[in-house]
């Protein structure tokens, strides 16, 4: 059994050498660990420091990507070195490397496929009460999206199977956290979380660059999530919300014309026309994004399928020959 301990890196210079040396190099399950870092174009040392750190791999972008792609080159550098489970971890300590064993458990105990480490986001001083109750609100969003119970569903600390790794497919270009657990969800993935600690903070979050910055961020993370992965639900309701309001000043019209009073209301007629149409063609919206959203499940599918067959030891024996 093979871990892979993987770090998104964007200059990170200043604080990899720290998240590195509190990584083990045992972990009860495993015959062999091994970290790998994702170098997001960085700019400054942050590869001399991984690999004078003992980092086994390093991936490189040649340009900056985003946390998101990063995440994704790392689970396919993983896949491709024959990891069976994979670990993501932050490059600025912020998790206890301590709490791996805890975070691996439940899959080398057959429980869960994907394992979230929950922080204790109340506890933690560094966050600002807004940046709390937005983790909330997006806990609560990958929730009724995902039917999943996940607290903590914005943590980066998590570990996955090497089956899992090859179902995720993150379309977010600004965080892989959200969609990932949702994905869960809908793949009927088995997904837990246990609870993790959290170290001193080394440096401001790469993510959060201003609050109104985050909470524009989130809520533009939220709405896309939900256009994606409950597409029928998100225009249906939007739909149906126009077109109730349309029925309802169509009815008040007809109402004040049988009652002899209906010349004063003719806009109210003209504005019901309105809502009640676009109230229509919106639930039809819905029904073609259903269907766009079963093709990509259809397809999202056959990507697991072939990525299966290219790890599967026939084909690797064939490719070597």
């Amino acid at each position: 059994m093979k871990l892979i301990i993987q770090i998104p890196c964007f200059n990170e210079a200043d604080t990899l050498a720290i998240a590195l040396n509190a990584l083990p190099r045992q972990v009860a399950g495993f015959d062999t660990v091994e970290w790998l870092i994702i170098d997001d174009g960085s700019t400054d040392d942050t590869v001399n420091v991984a690999r004078q750190n003992g980092v086994d791999h390093v991936v490189k972008h040649a340009a900056n990507k985003g946390l998101a792609k990063a995440f994704m080159t790392g689970l396919d550098a993983c896949l491709s070195l024959d990891a069976d489970v994979i670990v993501n971890t932050d490059a600025d300590n912020q998790y206890s490397a301590e709490d791996i064993p805890l975070l691996v458990a439940p899959i080398l105990e057959h429980r869960a496929e994907m394992v979230i480490g929950e922080r204790p986001i109340s506890t933690i001083d560094h966050f600002s009460p807004v940046k709390k109750y937005l983790q909330k609100l997006g806990s609560w969003v990958v929730r009724v999206a995902s039917n999943t119970n996940i607290p903590d569903a914005p943590s980066g600390f998590r570990a996955m199977s090497r089956a899992t790794a090859q179902k995720l497919m993150v379309f977010n270009d600004y965080t892989y956290t959200l969609e990932t657990i949702i994905q869960a969800g809908q793949k009927n993935i088995a997904i837990t979380s246990v609870s993790v600690r959290v170290n001193a903070d080394l440096r401001p979050s790469r993510l959060v660059k201003s609050i109104s910055s985050y909470i524009k961020r989130s809520i533009i993370t939220i709405v896309r999530i939900f256009v994606i992965y409950r597409p029928f639900r998100f225009f249906g309701a939007i739909g149906t919300v126009l077109f109730s309001a349309g029925f309802l000043l169509g009815m008040r019209f007809l109402y004040k014309y049988f009652t002899g009073d209906g010349d004063g209301y003719v806009q109210s007629l003209i504005l019901a026309s309105i809502l009640m149409g676009m109230g229509f063609q919106t639930i039809l919206v819905a029904f073609v994004t259903d269907l766009l959203s079963a093709n990509r499940k259809l397809l999202e599918d056959l990507r697991f399928k072939v990525a299966q067959l290219e790890s599967s030891p026939n084909n690797k024996s064939e490719n070597n020959d």
